[in-house]
């Protein structure tokens, strides 16, 4: 089996973050909507509302995308200010007062924040251990960090099924793997490097199985990896084609298609929490 890829710079390339990967909401609605299929269903948004009981004053949402989280903490806490940044001017052209921020760099005073939200995007930042250290800089004292990522062992179905759909392709055993996000800060590796900011680290993991009978949503998580097409080594649109065969075949078989998932939120505690 081939190797799981990590640290691929394409993950990190700004342009293509701003443009083709994240110029609209699009993909990553794609890769959002896969999980109205799982068993049990997080509410990632109301997980992070009950982390914030007990925090006063300004939020800011860093890589906030379409803005799921900063429309749940403003619809549930209309008390905090809540400041929305993300480095896609297009993806947060439907999110009110959003700015464009780059988390190592982040535009906000020392200790000015009670909460900062860095949710499944610390994997497309080149430098983590400095976008840690700007978390932890903007954090008033006793403030929090809120991230998340998935595991190593997040969605490996989807991996075997690409790879088996690629070498389909190429007339080959098994295809390469494709472009895998958050390989670059999994559940396993994160708190190594938020633990030399903060003074707590706390993981929940968040495991489920998602289980469709329709192709379809699986189709549209691989496909909204496009940006990434020409990292891939394999003919793209071919191999999304031929996983969409596949998927229908094992629905057809075992009367589902069935991904495991684990995915985690690390709450992190600043000094004097």
């Amino acid at each position: 089996m081939t190797t799981q890829p990590t640290n691929d710079p394409s993950v990190t390339d700004r342009h293509l973050l701003s443009t083709r990967a994240y110029g609209t909401g699009q993909h990553l609605a794609a890769r959002q909507s896969l999980y109205q299929w799982q068993t049990p269903r997080h509410d990632l948004p109301g997980i992070v509302v009950d982390e914030l009981v007990g925090v006063r004053g300004a939020v800011a949402d860093v890589g906030c995308g379409n803005g799921k989280f900063v429309q749940r903490v403003r619809a549930d806490r209309p008390d905090l200010t809540v400041l929305p940044m993300d480095i896609s001017p297009g993806i947060v052209a439907d999110v009110a007062g959003a700015v464009a921020g780059d988390a190592q760099r982040l535009p906000i005073a020392d200790g000015a924040l009670g909460a900062v939200l860095a949710m499944h995007m610390l994997y497309h930042v080149e430098d983590q251990p400095r976008a840690a250290q700007e978390l932890g800089r903007v954090l008033a004292q006793g403030g929090i960090a809120i991230a998340s990522t998935n595991s190593r062992t997040d969605k490996q179905e989807l991996e075997d099924l690409w790879r088996r759909a690629a070498g389909d392709v190429l007339g080959v055993a098994e295809g390469p793997a494709r472009v895998q996000l958050s390989a670059r800060f999994t559940l396993e590796d994160a708190p190594v490097i938020l633990d030399a900011v903060f003074d707590d680290v706390r993981t929940i993991p968040l495991p489920g199985v998602i289980e469709v009978t329709d192709a379809a949503p699986v189709v549209a998580h691989l496909a909204s990896y496009e940006a990434w097409a020409d990292q891939m080594g394999v003919p793209f649109k071919e191999t999304i084609e031929r996983a969409r065969e596949r998927v229908g075949e094992t629905i057809r078989t075992e009367g589902a298609f069935r991904i495991t998932c684990l995915g985690g939120i690390l709450v992190c505690r600043a000094a004097g929490a």
